[in-house]
């Protein structure tokens, strides 16, 4: 967990107001409310927000105190605070989340800001669209982005593998990750991490089927025998040493540091494209992004461009206007898109894209590419993930997919096990 307060502007800020005081003039940004924000994610997305907040406070004169936290740390907490009603003022919220924090009234709806302190002219309607629950709009997207395979592009050099496309398959995996047991660099670099842990990866696998995790109406979109087939694949590559091992995967606890590919434990792993600057960030090799493998030639249609979190308001704020103004000028000011450029996604704002495309680096604009270019790939965005779907995703998906890598179970049983327990939770919810 990480927390920024900027102590020097703040004695700065406090002692111009005495001056005026005392000189019998009160500045209009005195009495504006402090603002609360948290966030995921890594220090290089730190060090992006936070400059966008000191560029709010500087225009608007109100103080932005941010805090961040690993994914892992991110919900218990936020859920915590949410339940002692003390949750922040701006909460990022994800795609599989913001269906249950608007039912529970956790997050607020927006729509009374928008034309007044949240302008949303030449916003991407699509992005839009999937920040509203129930025809309310409790989200604003931060960003479009994809799921992709993060490529370390140097170690597949070494190996001297070529590096695959979007047209590679689960075939060339099992080949891939034979070519990079035959090489046995860097102390026996596995191909791919465990993906049997990822539901995103299970997602794009399951719609590559003409299936998908849920459907419109919140059920399974999908059966036992999917999940078991699902499992039994992920335990063939284990087999064969094309991912690591439990062991290895068991490293992973959710910050970007403790990943496969930032461990140096696999060449590849499953992410999203505006992961690729964070994690360039932290790792000297060079990175790259290909589309998740297909499961035959030619299939394509498992990704969609979704947003990539949204900006919410707490429910429990006592400053909501406040705080639809500071995501407002998120989205929107020049300088700020400068400074976020597509760490977070490609920007939703058609004139927020145009200032942002000449100033990108390498890696965003690799970032950009992938998502503008998905070809046959993108299918279209499923239907908001049902409340309980983060539980499954932790509690089921990842538990069982660590259960059959240590052996404690049998792909049959996990999959058995994943559509009852995944039945029940949606049932309780």
């Amino acid at each position: 967990m990480s927390i920024r307060i900027d102590r020097r502007k703040f004695l700065m800020g406090s002692s111009a107001l005495v001056a005026a005081g005392a000189a019998g003039v009160m500045p209009s940004w005195a009495q504006a409310s402090s603002l609360r924000l948290t966030f995921w994610g890594g220090q290089a997305r730190a060090d992006r927000t936070y400059g966008v907040t000191d560029l709010y406070t500087a225009a608007k004169g109100t103080a932005v105190e941010g805090e961040f936290l690993a994914w892992n740390d991110y919900w218990p907490k936020l859920a915590t605070q949410t339940a002692g009603g003390n949750a922040p003022d701006i909460i990022q919220m994800d795609y599989r989340y913001i269906v249950e924090y608007a039912k529970r009234n956790a997050i607020a709806p927006l729509d009374e800001f928008v034309g007044g302190a949240l302008k949303l002219d030449g916003f991407d309607a699509d992005q839009l669209e999937g920040g509203k629950v129930d025809g309310k709009l409790y989200g604003i997207s931060l960003g479009a982005n994809s799921v992709a395979t993060l490529v370390n592009v140097s170690a597949f050099e070494e190996a001297g593998v070529e590096v695959p496309t979007n047209a590679w398959t689960l075939d060339d995996l099992m080949a891939i990750g034979e070519a990079f047991k035959a090489a046995n660099i860097r102390g026996g670099m596995k191909a791919f991490m465990d993906g049997s842990y990822s539901e995103p990866m299970l997602d794009n696998w399951l719609r590559q089927r003409g299936k998908a995790l849920y459907t419109a109406d919140g059920k399974l979109g999908y059966e036992e025998a999917d999940a078991v087939e699902w499992y039994q694949l992920w335990a063939k590559l284990r087999e064969a040493e094309v991912c690591v091992s439990a062991e290895d995967q068991a490293l992973d606890t959710g910050p970007l540091e403790t990943t496969m590919v930032v461990l140096g434990k696999a060449a590849m792993m499953p992410s999203n494209s505006n992961q690729l600057v964070a994690f360039q960030a932290i790792v000297q090799d060079k990175l790259g992004m290909v589309g998740y493998p297909r499961i035959a030639a030619g299939v394509g249609g498992g990704h969609y461009r979704k947003p990539s979190m949204f900006f919410s308001v707490g429910g429990s704020s006592a400053n909501k206007e406040a705080a639809a103004d500071f995501i407002n000028f998120f989205i929107s000011d020049p300088e700020a898109a400068k400074l976020l450029g597509v760490e977070r996604g490609i920007p939703c704002v058609a004139a927020t894209r145009d200032v942002v495309a000449p100033t990108l680096d390498e890696q965003s604009q690799v970032a950009l590419n992938f998502v503008a270019n998905l070809g046959d790939l993108l299918g279209p965005l499923p239907p908001s993930p049902p409340a309980a779907a983060g539980e499954i995703s932790e509690s089921l998906i990842r538990t069982l997919g660590q259960e059959v890598g240590f052996g404690a179970k049998t792909p049959e049983q996990a999959g058995a096990e994943l559509v009852t327990g995944a039945n029940d939770i949606l049932s309780r919810a």
